[in-house]
């Protein structure tokens, strides 16, 4: 073995240099930002618990029908199937007492809190929450004022079944954006 042998050639057509003239790393078509198609997000409704709730209903029916019909003497149907069917009619009824349509979507959201907020708002952000006992849904919005560097934020919670109001909260921002190049 000679002293060339461990060289890596540089002048070829294989060489790392040729390489990276070939290579070049890109994105597909299919996910260029500019040839996204982007459609508009549906958040799910929240009634869609009442789908299991059904399904919990009829088998505990199931269940007492089975046992009326073999008996509590029969080796595989026994009063167990009772107590599982009573879990489950409660499991069921919780279902579908918690399952609230969600009628007020992030933008009606959006507008409600713009409209209580009380200052002109630039960025803005929504999340689905629930709360309560029952599931409640709710939209929690952060936003911040228009200015640049935003001057005041405000945090409000809105009811996603009615629209109303639940709590808020607005406060001079207290970040400090001087490092932000404008």
């Amino acid at each position: 073995m000679s002293a060339d042998d461990d060289v890596l050639e540089t002048d070829g057509p294989d060489s790392e240099a040729g390489l990276a003239e070939e290579y070049r790393d890109e994105l597909p078509e299919d996910l260029q930002p500019d040839l996204v198609d982007v459609a508009e997000y549906i958040f799910p409704n929240n009634d869609r618990r009442k789908i299991p709730a059904y399904l919990y209903l009829g088998t505990a029916v199931l269940l007492v029908l089975l046992v009326v019909w073999r008996g509590s003497d029969a080796v595989l149907v026994n009063n167990g199937m009772l107590f599982a069917a009573a879990i489950l009619v409660v499991v069921g009824a919780y279902s579908f007492v918690s399952g609230y349509g969600t009628d007020v979507d992030e933008q009606e959201a959006l507008v409600a809190a713009i409209k209580h907020i009380g200052f002109p708002v630039g960025h803005a952000s929504a999340q689905m929450g629930w709360r309560g006992l029952l599931s409640r849904p709710m939209w929690k919005i952060l936003l911040y004022s228009a200015e640049e560097p935003p001057k005041h934020r405000g945090f409000v919670v809105v009811d996603a079944v009615d629209g109303s109001i639940i709590e808020d909260f607005v406060e001079d921002n207290p970040e400090d954006w001087s490092d932000v190049a404008a």
